[in-house]
């Protein structure tokens, strides 16, 4: 079995973790905003938190594995390789200074207050729109260099994708700014923000 097939085994199966991290992340900011207890929030922002070591690994995994790769058998020069590792160099600190100190902040309010009904500072916590927009734009980021992977476009090609994939996932959360910025209203017709 050659080095490289070794490489690329390691570097897929660091892609589909990354995945599931993130898929996990998704699910539970979801999660998080339809919650209406206190202990619904607790538990799944820890799940949330479980994730914290898989996607640096599997991030480290995808670009050791690649370097590796792009070493033996591609060049440095080549365009969408550029692109790939530019774009997981935006992804990282948008999970780790973005994603990860609002799962946080969500899950050390919730493990302080007592099992209940949401009080509205950890409801607001709930509903944090930059969290849930972060997190789609990191996935739509992730197919975007997929997309790069699989169809080794030149280096303009390659960018057009990522702007592509960063845009999806930015408009893919603009539901949930506009959501939040509305009034809602309650069953009796009363409207509050």
């Amino acid at each position: 079995m050659r080095l490289y097939t070794i490489l690329l085994f390691v570097h897929v199966s660091g892609a589909v973790c990354l995945f599931i991290g993130f898929g996990i992340w998704l699910f539970g900011s979801t999660s998080i905003a339809r919650a209406v207890q206190v202990e619904q929030i607790r538990a799944i922002a820890d799940l949330m938190l479980m994730v914290r070591l898989v996607v640096p690994i599997s991030a480290l995994l995808v670009i050791a594995a690649g370097v590796a790769m792009t070493w033996i058998a591609w060049g440095f020069q080549t365009g969408w390789i550029m692109v790939a590792l530019g774009s997981l160099a935006i992804i990282g600190p948008i999970g780790t200074w973005v994603v990860d100190p609002r799962v946080r902040a969500i899950a050390n309010l919730a493990h302080a207050l007592p099992d209940g009904s949401l009080p509205p500072i950890l409801s607001g916590r709930a509903h944090d729109s930059v969290l849930r927009m972060a997190i789609r734009m990191l996935i739509a980021m992730l197919f975007g260099i997929l997309f790069l992977m699989t169809t080794k476009p030149s280096l303009v090609g390659g960018l057009g994708v990522m702007v592509v994939s960063a845009l999806v996932g930015l408009v893919s959360g603009v539901p949930f700014l506009l959501a939040r910025q509305m009034p809602t209203t309650n069953a009796m017709g009363k409207h509050h923000e």
